[in-house]
């Protein structure tokens, strides 16, 4: 048992005010295996003042300095990969090999990028008769979510520190504590007591209290969309900067030319990662009509023979959602898929086979849904779960005109013959990034959505430039 009975604030590690705690689950067997504090409107009152405090002499802190500490917490944690892979895995149900090289590495990735590109930032410029200079933004409400409970803290807490802000930051409650551990590194290293800062607790209470303090200057959400529009609402009545980053529904479009096994492989990775808990999966793959019922008879056999089980298994590929709650809603988006729909494997039901210690976890078949359309539920809402909806397209302009039908613009992925004739169908597509024949995500490039999934980017100098103000100092010249 991980018993967490301390908040992080300013410093030093304090009792929460109501005295109260949240239990955190394991998803594999549904068993409380650690607890955390249910932080109160006081605790965030208190971490904002220290937040506050902190602000003047860090935001004037020497770039050596803050590029320093980056690269120090991502040391931080290497040396605690193990121990910090197995915790998400446990809270989010993660398999392990991916919960090591992307909970945790893409975290320590995340530090280490925002170093390098803090010492190739220039924060000030002459341009004609003015000095524009790029300052801190002021104390971050960071929320983040509880898919990637690391590597969203870190897609936060890493542009503040090198802009010169100071954070506080409320995790989810699902899967609370990398927070705690970044926590622990900071204050290994000496950082300024004040510039990072950790709340635990609902988000009704602790998390709007964050979203709407007077004292916050910049809020920073990862989540749903109804939750982005209820932080941006709050945050609006202080005339407050905001960036969320919120819902997918991604498209995967197979071209007519692509070689369409290479590009169900890409798809099922695409879709399936996490538990097919990530905002960014590709779970609509649009595939030429002619080429449906083959497509069908290969994720059939790519799919079924997934894996799923004990996510601490190394040999598992998929395991349970991370709450019960997330179980429900997946098994309820499979109950309402229209009757003329196909499973073409999985569906509504329990795992089979599972051993007798996991029955109470929170698992899902791994399910593809065909032969729908896009108005279907299952093709236009963010299922967040092992869930692929396949659709047929007559024609390319067929496929961009459902792949930008949706309320979402996040993420997509193009197939094609070869980059160039990819390139020419993403250059269509209305969403914030896509994978061309297979490529990878890049933590340097810039990250953010179009329409409902979100407002602002992460990641890269773009991210960075999120966290600064700018200011313009008139110059006196000849003629004045």
């Amino acid at each position: 048992m991980d018993d967490r009975h301390e908040l992080y604030i300013g410093g030093k590690w304090v009792p929460s005010v109501g005295g109260g705690t949240i239990d955190v689950l394991e998803a594999a067997t549904g068993t409380v295996f650690a607890r955390v504090p249910s932080g109160t409107e006081q605790d965030v009152d208190d971490a904002v003042a220290a937040a506050r405090a902190a602000f003047g002499s860090w935001s004037e802190s020497p770039i050596e300095e803050r590029v320093s500490v980056l690269r120090q917490i991502a040391d931080g944690l290497v040396a605690r990969e193990t121990e910090l892979a197995e915790t998400m895995t446990r809270e989010v149900g993660t398999p392990i090999a991916r919960s090591r090289s992307v909970q945790v590495g893409l975290g320590v990735t995340i530090f280490r990028s925002m170093a390098d590109i803090l010492e190739n930032t220039t924060l000030e410029e002459r341009r004609g008769t003015s000095l524009i200079l790029k300052v801190g933004v002021g104390v971050v409400g960071a929320i983040t979510p509880w898919n990637y409970p690391l590597y969203q803290l870190a897609a936060k807490v890493a542009p503040a520190i090198a802009a010169g802000c100071t954070t506080v930051v409320k995790p989810s409650s699902v899967a609370p504590l990398a927070a705690f551990a970044v926590a622990e590194i900071v204050e290994s290293i000496g950082l300024t007591p004040g510039v990072f800062n950790v709340v635990t607790g609902p988000g009704g209470r602790v998390g709007e209290r964050l979203a709407g303090h007077p004292d916050v200057d910049l809020v920073s959400l990862t989540g749903s969309t109804a939750a982005g529009a209820r932080v941006g609402q709050v945050a609006a009545a202080g005339i407050k900067k905001v960036t969320l980053e919120l819902g997918g529904k991604s498209a995967f479009v197979v071209a007519p030319d692509a070689d369409v096994d290479a590009a169900l492989s890409a798809a099922v990775r695409g879709c399936y990662v996490n538990n097919g808990q990530t905002c960014t999966a590709t779970t609509r793959l649009l595939v030429p009509l002619d080429r449906l019922d083959y497509v069908e008879e290969k994720l059939a056999q790519l799919v079924g023979s997934q894996k799923v089980g004990d996510p601490l298994d190394e040999s598992t590929d998929i395991g349970p959602m991370a709450s019960a709650e997330q179980r429900q809603s997946v098994l309820r988006y499979l109950s309402e898929v229209p009757a003329e729909a196909k499973f073409v494997v999985g569906g509504p039901g329990e795992v089979a086979n599972l051993p007798d210690d996991l029955r109470s976890g929170f698992y899902v078949r791994p399910t593809v849904v065909s032969r729908i359309d896009n108005n279907s539920s299952i093709a236009r809402e963010e299922v967040f779960g092992p869930v692929l909806a396949v659709l047929a397209y007559d024609g390319i302009d067929d496929a961009v005109a459902i792949a930008n039908d949706s309320d979402y613009g996040l993420s997509g992925a193009v197939f094609a013959g070869d980059d160039d004739a990819a390139i020419a169908i993403a250059r269509r597509l209305r969403t914030g990034q896509v994978s061309i024949n297979g490529g990878r995500f890049n933590a340097s490039a810039p990250f953010g959505g179009m329409k409902k999934s979100g407002i602002g980017r992460e990641l890269g100098p773009e991210g960075l430039d999120e966290y600064f103000e700018k200011i313009s100092l008139q110059l006196r010249t000849e003629a004045n």
